[in-house]
């Protein structure tokens, strides 16, 4: 008790000697005639610096000269404030030199005007990171609604200037926003911002990791000074939009505090999309989320620092304790690295989830090579940037492809990597290098990130000279809770021994032991069944088809894999198999019911595809009848998710019709090999049933790299000539030119149109071919190959095959038109009428659009 009684004479005593050391003279005049009216409305004119009497200027006269008593005219004023000589027990960081008077200062008319534009001051106080990352983060949002900001902590300033410009902004902004920490109010400065904004009735105080009442029982007895408790009067009255930002709400509180002053000053949103109203999270909170609790703590370590609390009375300070704000480092990009099926992603959404309100917005973005571009791209329809490629020109020239490329990243970049925190995770980082280009990761991710945190997920041991963490397996208690499953059912001792053999063979993946708790949670079979039925499967006769090293080192894994596929054929409809073979050719990005559904109506049901595995299963199955029977009639949304059921799959939140699932990358790679090119090949049929072609590129792309391949890669399926047609109309065309137009991605767009070019050629080619041959052939090998002409050889086909040619060309004429590339647009454009005027005539409507692409091609290559 007595020592509480020393601690709160301690915070007395120091609050008495900032109260008698620093007068601020703040008197107000009875007189209307002598000082401005303090019940104007926010609307009214601005309190010059040179009149208002709450914050006055400083005096260049000797420290010793007492304070002149307040008189306020309109003419040169006469009022000053004792010179702000720092505390006795101040810190060393206090201001340390005499302020001048604002008369006497050197300002030009023009910065005088720019210093009264501001609309808001934000003050705070405190060497608190996550403090300044805060306000820094309202004056973000605040600008974004086009309100004009002032941020400062005038207890760092160490030069009169910068308090004199502190001053006037203070004096003329409409509002203030003071952040309020729980010592902030031991600072006179921050007490002066109390009093002055207060006394204007324009504070809107904002309480930073404290609340109201925690300050008040603080500050509440300890002082009699009069200053100290008008100013806790002014936080009562000024309180009532109770903004208290907290770990938890960050976001909400910047949020809210814009709202408030957007509405005070009149201004419209000019944000198109509330921020509270995105799914951007892309997967749902894991409910059954296990341990890694120590690598998400250093995950918010590394990112947001520790702070520990140290008694500090060697010094005989009036505050009892100390905060010391710690950072590992400057850098803001953690990798998370690990062995597939580790569980980094999980920890990568478990934090995400956990701390999406200290940041703006979560952008996760998937980081296999071929999509990692386009992900990054579509980035921008949450941050509601226009990223499209336009045709302006920049100092007499068009922009190139390049450019205008480099253009599209550099404002995704301007905007992530700023005072507005984003969390950008990388999900699945594949390579350093991008895949198209083979540009730097550092081209893509500054290294001065701003307030943005960045968080890769990769199977690399080290990426670039970011800060790793390796992601270790996990512990055995942990283990054993994701084995269980989801019911946490209590099993006895022999079956708890079966669990640990589990987790023996599948060397602690989580991945592994997901996909076991969850068959164990959906069927009617004891751990040691289950065990059995698995263990006796053999895989000799598949080492053909998964030879691969991770395969070799993962057996049991595979025979765990082969058990679902098995107990997915058991079912009458077979649906969720079909779903599951087909989907995993798609792109690694959340897939429609809907379109799985499509995929799946293309292959035939595979009854006796698996049934060499299948008669070591007989027994466990028939354990699990009641599961496959259950499974009969499901619809196309029941079917997917039953592969979430049983831990092949994630759902997500993206809004398409129906639900939306992505499978695990180990899922992928184990039914590739097992659905093969039918499976493919249903896939690419499907994709003419695709709605929105921006939501789904990465499902288009997918479908192109099957049917064309790229760089190296060579094609997966063929199509038939008229299947080809179609695929490039309904599915290419769209693609390349929302490639090109939504999203500047130029040159992949021109390539891809180029490729097909080249397959049509070939297509028209191997018509010919077999004119030739048959107009050359005997007459028997003429009468046997008649009956089957038109099955060999369609008319309509290679006629639609060389319009679409001449369709492919002009649009890629006019894409170069937009890049200045005109003589290469000129010779396309004139390939095209060629074919056109053959095929349609001169005075077809395609024909005439082809030639006035052409008059507009030679008119700006003689312009430019």
């Amino acid at each position: 008790m007595n020592e509480e009684q020393d601690s709160q004479q301690i915070i007395h005593n120091k609050i008495s000697a900032v109260d008698s050391m620093v007068n601020l003279t703040i008197k107000i005049s009875n007189s209307s005639k002598n000082s401005p009216t303090l019940i104007s409305p926010p609307s009214s004119a601005f309190y010059s610096a040179l009149q208002s009497p709450y914050i006055s200027p400083r005096p260049t006269e000797d420290d010793s000269n007492p304070p002149s008593t307040a008189t306020t005219t309109t003419a040169t004023p006469t009022t000053f404030t004792q010179p702000s000589t720092p505390s006795p027990n101040s810190d060393d960081t206090k201001l340390t030199v005499p302020r001048i008077s604002l008369t006497k200062g050197s300002f030009s008319p023009a910065s005088c005007a720019k210093l009264r534009s501001c609309d808001v001051y934000i003050g705070y106080n405190g060497q608190n990171p996550n403090l300044i990352r805060f306000c820094k983060w309202v004056k973000s949002e605040l600008e974004v609604q086009g309100i004009a900001c002032f941020v400062a902590d005038r207890s760092n300033y160490l030069d009169s200037q910068s308090h004199e410009i502190a001053d006037r902004v203070i004096c003329s902004v409409t509002f203030g926003v003071v952040v309020v920490t729980k010592y902030s109010l031991l600072d006179y400065l921050t007490n002066e911002e109390i009093r002055f904004f207060g006394q204007k009735k324009n504070l809107i105080p904002v309480f930073f990791d404290t609340s109201l009442n925690e300050v008040t029982d603080l500050l509440a007895g300890v002082s009699d000074g009069k200053d100290c408790k008008e100013v806790i009067e002014w936080l009562i009255r000024s309180h009532e939009f109770k903004l208290e930002a907290n770990e938890g709400n960050w976001r909400c509180c910047v949020v809210k505090a814009a709202g408030i002053l957007r509405g005070k000053l009149g201004r419209k949103s000019v944000v198109d999309k509330e921020i509270e109203n995105l799914d951007e999270i892309p997967f749902c909170k894991n409910r059954f989320f296990i341990g890694r609790e120590k690598e998400i703590a250093e995950i918010e370590t590394y990112f947001f620092g520790s702070v520990d609390i140290q008694e500090n009375e060697s010094r005989g300070e009036g505050l009892a304790k100390r905060s010391n704000f710690k950072k590992a480092t400057k850098s803001v990009v953690l990798c998370i690295s690990g062995g597939p099926g580790m569980g980094k992603t999980e920890v990568a959404l478990e934090f995400a989830h956990r701390y999406s309100r200290r940041y703006k917005m979560v952008i996760w973005v998937g980081g296999e090579g071929r999509y990692l571009t386009q992900n990054l791209l579509n980035s921008s329809l949450n941050l509601g940037i226009d990223v499209s490629a336009d045709a302006e020109k920049e100092r007499g020239r068009i922009r190139s492809f390049g450019e205008q490329e480099t253009e599209a990243f550099k404002r995704i970049k301007q905007e992530l990597f700023r005072d507005m925190p984003y969390l950008l995770i990388i999900d699945n980082l594949e390579t350093e290098k991008e895949w198209w280009e083979g540009k730097d990761l550092h081209d893509l991710i500054p290294r001065n990130t701003g307030s943005t945190h960045v968080i890769i997920t990769t199977r690399l041991p080290k990426v670039l000279s970011f800060e790793t963490m390796q992601l270790q397996p996990l512990p055995l208690s942990d283990a054993m809770k994701l084995t269980i499953g989801r019911r946490k059912k209590e099993y006895p001792a022999q079956e708890v021994e079966i669990l640990k053999k589990f987790d023996e063979k599948f060397g602690r993946s989580s991945f592994g032991l997901w996909v076991v708790g969850s068959l164990l949670c959906e069927l009617t079979i004891s751990p040691s069944a289950l065990f059995q039925a698995i263990n006796q499967i053999l895989v000799d006769e598949t080492t053909s088809r998964f030879d691969e090293p991770f395969w070799e080192n993962n057996r049991f894994l595979l025979k765990v894999l082969i058990f679902c596929i098995n107990l997915l054929n058991e079912t009458k409809n077979h649906l969720a198999l079909r779903m599951l073979l087909s989907g995993v050719w798609f792109a690694p990005s959340p897939i429609s019911s809907n379109l799985l559904a499509a995929a799946a109506s293309h292959m035939s049901p595979p009854t006796t595809r698996f049934k060499k595995w299948a008669k070591n299963t007989n027994i466990t199955l028939f354990c699990c009848s009641g599961f496959t029977n259950s499974q009969s009639r499901k619809t196309e949304q029941d079917s997917a998710l039953l592969l979430v059921k049983l831990g092949l799959a994630r759902r997500s939140n993206t809004q398409q019709p129906g639900c939306c699932i992505m499978f695990h990358p180990i899922t992928q790679l184990f039914a590739k090999r097992k659905g093969g090119l039918l499976a493919a090949q249903a896939t690419v049929q499907s994709t003419r049933k695709i709605g929105s072609t921006i939501l789904n590129s990465n499902h288009l792309w997918a479908s192109v790299f099957l049917v064309f391949g790229f760089k190296s890669a060579p094609p997966t399926v063929q199509l038939k000539p008229l299947q080809m047609v179609q695929f490039i109309k309904k599915t290419v065309l769209p693609l390349a030119i929302t490639a090109f137009t939504t999203f500047s991605r130029c040159n992949s767009a021109l390539e891809l149109l180029k490729i097909c070019t080249d397959v049509l050629e070939e297509v028209e080619k191997s018509f010919v071919t077999q004119i030739e041959d048959w107009c050359h052939g005997s007459l028997c090998c003429k009468k046997k190959k008649k009956s089957n002409l038109n099955q060999r050889m369609d008319e309509y086909v290679w006629q639609d095959v060389t319009l679409l040619k001449a369709t492919l060309l002009e649009t890629r004429a006019k894409l170069l038109l937009r890049g200045g590339y005109f003589d290469h647009g000129e010779e396309v454009c004139r390939t095209c009428i060629s074919i056109r005027t053959v095929m349609l005539g001169h005075n077809h409507a395609q024909t005439l659009a082809a030639q006035e692409t052409l008059s507009k091609l030679v008119r700006l290559r003689c312009k430019i």
